[in-house]
């Protein structure tokens, strides 16, 4: 039988199947979901745990004479057994169907490897894991299904985040799975469970530099770009993530735009600050810098923003760095006109 990561837990809840494969790439999943079997073999009372490491000259007829060995201290125990390489062979695929056709009653067998290709999956080895116990295929988590992740992640450990506060997370990480875990357990530990916002999170994966993104903001809302500048090489120094400050300015750049565009058109601004969820404070810095900047202005920010976000994604360019200084620069006031010339 096989399964999926987020259907082994609810499975678990059953008696074990007698053997178990782990299988795929992702460090995260595949070792959270080989120690929920672990856990779940202890509750069930398999106490003892014999570890087996089948590397290079490994010995698989070791793994019968562990199957028939008289356990010292439990009536139940685990083997759990490890494949680096992730290809047993000949003699290995032999060893595991040999153990399968004469399962020990008092023992659960744990398998866990690296990602197995199609000829691996077509074995004799495998189909006998499949049709006799259960294959848990660990798969990496795409760019798309990264948001979901988070959410479902979140909530197990009691916590709300907005949505924002999601893709800014998923940015942040990059799929990293174990970083994106990482920063939520760090949410809970400043945070506590409930709902957290989108600042709540910029402010806890941003760490504790002398000056924050909020600062960066507010420098560039005002268009004092020296102050800007200033700030932006302060957070490059002390290690503050790119994507990190990247989604502070392209939020307010994005809000800028709609409330500039609004304004233009003589509409009403309190609904897009209340789509926004803007504060009362940021209200007033958004338009006054709207009323500096023209709607061309704000929309060539955005393809900026657009242009810096590939360059920290990989494409080659300018350093992003210097990008947002740039962007920083775009939005400066020139003190003799009140207006911006770029």
């Amino acid at each position: 039988m096989k399964l999926r990561p987020d259907q082994l837990h609810q499975h678990l809840q059953k008696a074990p199947a007698p053997v178990y494969l782990v299988t795929g790439d992702e460090p995260l999943q595949l070792l959270e979901a080989a120690d929920d079997i672990r856990r779940s073999a202890k509750a069930h009372g398999y106490a003892e745990r014999q570890v087996m490491e089948a590397g290079a000259g490994f010995d698989w007829n070791s793994l019968a004479r562990e199957a028939d060995a008289l356990s010292l201290f439990s009536a139940l125990r685990l083997l759990d057994l490890r494949v680096p390489s992730g290809k047993p062979g000949r003699e290995g695929g032999q060893a595991i169907c040999d153990y399968l056709d004469r399962p020990s009653e008092d023992t659960l067998l744990l398998i866990t490897m690296p990602k197995l290709d199609r000829s691996q999956q077509s074995g004799k080895w495998f189909r006998a894991i499949d049709s006799r116990g259960v294959v848990v295929q660990v798969w990496p988590v795409n760019t798309q299904q990264m948001p979901g992740w988070i959410r479902n992640r979140a909530e197990h450990h009691g916590l709300r985040l907005s949505p924002d506060a999601i893709q800014l997370l998923a940015q942040h990480t990059e799929g990293n799975l174990l970083a994106a875990a990482q920063e939520l357990d760090k949410l809970r530990l400043n945070y506590g469970v409930g709902n957290l916002s989108v600042d709540q999170v910029m402010e806890s994966v941003s760490g504790h530099a002398h000056f924050t993104v909020f600062e960066l903001v507010d420098a560039a809302l005002a268009g004092d770009a020296p102050r800007g500048i200033r700030i932006l090489r302060s957070l490059q120094a002390e290690g503050t993530p790119e994507p990190v400050v990247l989604w502070a300015l392209g939020r307010e750049i994005q809000l800028l735009a709609e409330i500039s565009e609004a304004m233009q058109q003589r509409r009403r601004l309190a609904d897009i600050f209340k789509k926004h969820r803007a504060w009362q404070k940021r209200q007033q810095a958004v338009t006054d810098c709207a009323r500096r900047i023209s709607v061309a202005l704000c929309y060539r920010l955005l393809e900026l923003l657009a242009d810096i976000d590939d360059t920290i994604k990989g494409r080659p360019g300018l350093d992003p760095w210097l990008q947002m200084e740039q962007l920083v620069l775009r939005m400066r006031r020139d003190h003799h006109r009140g207006v911006n010339r770029s």
